[in-house]
């Protein structure tokens, strides 16, 4: 996933201080790439595309052109089967994962994830630091950052000012949509929020959509007031992810459903409000939380119903976030907002 890769290359910046002349590659689903593109810490990327996927010819070829690399040192973020097997095929002497109790002999050190964590970046990001520790590479918190190019900046605002949007006044990018149903904040909720952002700041709104999820953004939009609707550039969207990215640099500020947006909203030095699906850990993706970047989830609230790990409420989604009225952070929403 996007916000997996994105997160997972603060590892490079860590390991280029500890070995300056080495040769770091990247091994990354393909559509990731734009938000690792222009890394200063990587050296190369290696693809891992719809063929591999699909073509068991295709993936073992790619396993062998990774041994054929003869890299010293293999570190497996994903630990899937698939990643298991190509750390297995490199032959590099040193192999790191994490402990899993089926692939301990695939690697020579399995690193047990922490459980919590007094580090305001996340457990998301103290666990994979931890990875390095069998490279003596003290474990700190590093910020993952996405680099624009001057001209993907320059163009992004004259894009802005062709639709008229005036950077001088408030402008927000709302995630309406997570990467699927069970991610996504139920869309009368959403239009309930975005009434109050552009009631409160009468700033401009754009939406994070893609053309393919048009039907279920134009939904959130239509539930909104028709005060809010005068503020919302529908039409205004960016026609890649790093458009995308692009055009959130002129934003004052992220707010929306938990995600990969989010994730690049951070690493652009954004501010974000994030609302959790009720089943994600907010302790483990609750990155670099302070006045800046403010994050809400149903167990703040309602922490009687976590009668166990959010994980395995999974299957109760939508019922539990029929229960997150978003009347339960307007609070939040609104201080955040002023401030």
């Amino acid at each position: 996933m996007i916000g997996d890769v994105l997160t997972s290359s603060i590892l490079f910046e860590a390991l280029r201080q500890k070995f300056p002349d080495a040769q770091l590659d990247y091994l990354i689903n393909t559509h990731t790439y734009p938000v690792v593109e222009n890394n200063p810490f990587i050296d190369d990327f290696i693809f891992f595309t719809k063929k591999e996927e699909t073509s068991k010819n295709a993936f073992f070829k790619l396993a062998k052109s990774v041994k054929h690399k003869n890299y010293d040192i293999v570190i497996d973020v994903y630990s899937k089967l698939s990643s298991n097997f190509i750390s297995v095929v490199s032959q590099a002497k040193t192999r790191i994962s994490y402990h899993k109790y089926y692939t301990t002999l695939f690697y020579n050190y399995n690193i047990k994830r922490q459980k919590s964590t007094d580090q305001k970046a996340g457990l998301a990001i103290a666990n994979r630091m931890q990875l390095l520790s069998p490279l003596n590479i003290e474990s700190k918190s590093i910020k993952p950052k996405i680099y624009l190019t001057k001209h993907e900046i320059a163009n992004s605002k004259r894009f802005l000012e062709k639709y008229h949007i005036d950077l001088k006044k408030p402008l927000y990018m709302i995630s309406v949509l997570g990467s699927g149903d069970n991610k996504t904040y139920p869309a009368p909720y959403m239009a309930k929020a975005i009434d109050i952002i552009a009631q409160q700041t009468q700033g401009q709104i754009l939406f994070n959509y893609i053309p393919k999820q048009e039907t279920q953004a134009k939904e959130i939009f239509n539930l909104c007031e028709d005060h809010t609707k005068t503020h919302i550039f529908f039409n205004v969207f960016g026609k890649s992810l790093r458009d995308f990215l692009a055009i959130t640099y002129h934003c004052d500020a992220l707010i929306g459903n938990e995600g990969g947006a989010v994730n690049m909203a951070k690493a652009l030095d954004i501010k974000t409000f994030t609302i959790f699906s009720p089943w994600i850990d907010k302790a483990t993706w609750g990155l670099f939380e302070d006045s800046n970047n403010i994050s809400v989830h149903l167990k703040d609230f309602k922490p009687e119903l976590y009668t166990k790990p959010e994980k395995k409420l999974k299957k109760e989604t939508f019922a539990l976030y029929h229960k997150f009225n978003p009347e339960l952070f307007f609070d939040k929403l609104k201080s955040f907002l002023q401030n």
